[in-house]
């Protein structure tokens, strides 16, 4: 697989060498057995896989050779390049400008630019009506087009189903960068549909079988749909796709309920002509980030650490996998960790933070504690909140022989 040119500040020294490490040890990437540091006092369990993964660093390259090789251009990006509070506020240090926030709010005005000025696309892609517009204004968009190329799989599949009759069903977070762009991309060819979950997947599957009247559609699916989806005449063939940032068992999960709700509707044997297999679609970072937690989580340990992103979608699934077991705190920088053993993290039920006192049980030890990151945080970041955890077990990170096991 490709490298990529990424500042050396986002590098941790320790992570590299574990990664490269792995990766000459598992080159088919099939273990996914998490690496233990052990400190004596404190014992920490890396997930086998975790942090920047291919799109992200594609992107994060680009950005910044972009600033580096045009030192008298106005730079723009279209929105967060990818969701790390960092990374972004890296790239607005250099001299970048965001003229959307990740809600798709404008915060410049596209009237204001021209022809002279660079827009970077940022790695979730983005609408087409949005490409027109830049395009009109003369703006070359395809040299700074940071899409994740795994993001253009999920659009090319949908197209590819769309040229042989299938309505689209995303799987995905409406109001994400992503969806909106995958569902941009989808219904310039056919009719497409976003749902959230399998609650709304299950109540698709009442219209498909004509249990629940057709206009009640545009009430339960509300801005949701493409323009003109009739449910009378759109279910009857359908595949399914995902933001690539999903929980991938949730999305097959639903893949295999409206799998099945057609199967009943037109029968097994006329199932190939009514239900797209779209499995392909599935992001390997998304799945490998997951898998490992799930090996991660058979460990036993008092909590769990995330790092990553508030508003990263992949992170908070893998918050979501690590609150159904132990003690979660979902952080996005080590400066969350205070020095009188509190911890500020972010809650996903409420959106918002809170402090917890005394989180570590520095009193029951040695104590285990898992450790992963989201796709778009940089290994220096973790590699921070690993030392910050074991300054307060008083271990001298830099001069500790684990760390020439790796290094």
């Amino acid at each position: 697989m490709k490298s990529f040119e990424v500042p050396e500040f986002y590098r941790s020294p320790l992570i590299t060498a574990i990664k490269k490490q792995h990766k000459l040890n598992d080159k088919l990437k099939k273990d996914f057995t998490p690496t233990l540091l052990n400190f004596d006092t404190v014992k920490i369990y890396l997930a086998r896989h975790f942090g920047f993964c291919y799109g992200v660093e594609n992107a994060i390259e680009i950005a910044f050779r972009t600033v580096q090789e045009n030192p008298n251009k106005r730079i723009y990006l279209l929105s967060e390049m990818i969701h790390n509070p960092q990374v972004n506020a890296d790239l607005q240090h250099a001299g970048v400008q965001f003229l959307h926030d990740t809600y798709g709010n404008e915060l410049i005005p596209l009237a204001t630019l021209t022809k002279h000025d660079i827009v970077l696309i940022p790695a979730f892609g983005t609408t087409i009506a949005m490409e027109k517009q830049l395009q009109a204004k003369g703006i070359a968009i395809e040299q700074y087009d940071t899409t994740c190329p795994f993001v253009e799989k999920v659009w090319n599949r949908s197209e590819a189903i769309a040229l042989k009759g299938f309505t689209v069903i995303v799987h995905g977070k409406p109001t994400h960068e992503e969806t909106r762009a995958t569902f941009s991309h989808s219904a310039a060819h056919t009719p497409t549909l976003v749902i959230k979950n399998m609650e709304q997947a299950m109540l698709l599957g009442k219209y498909i079988q004509g249990t629940v009247a057709a206009p009640n559609f545009y009430t339960d699916f509300e801005q949701q749909y493409s323009i003109g989806f009739d449910p009378l005449q759109h279910l009857h063939k359908i595949g399914v796709v995902n933001q690539t940032t999903m929980l991938a068992e949730d999305t097959q999960a639903i893949a295999d309920y409206l799998k099945q709700i057609i199967a009943e509707q037109y029968g097994q044997a006329a199932l190939k002509d009514h239900f797209a297999d779209t499995r392909d679609t599935l992001c390997y970072a998304t799945n490998d980030n997951q898998t490992a937690v799930k090996a991660l989580l058979q460990q036993p340990a008092q909590l769990a650490i995330v790092v990553g992103g508030y508003n990263s979608s992949n992170t908070s699934h893998l918050v979501e996998l690590c609150e159904q077991v132990l003690p979660t705190y979902y952080i996005d920088n080590a400066n969350k960790i205070g020095n009188d053993y509190s911890i500020t993290h972010f809650n996903l039920a409420t959106h918002s933070t809170l402090t917890t006192q005394q989180f570590l049980p520095i009193s029951k030890q040695p104590t285990s504690i898992l450790i992963t990151s989201g796709a778009s945080c940089p290994d220096a970041i973790v590699e921070a909140v690993i030392e910050k955890i074991l300054a307060l077990y008083q271990v001298d990170f830099a001069k500790h022989t684990i760390i020439e096991q790796f290094i």
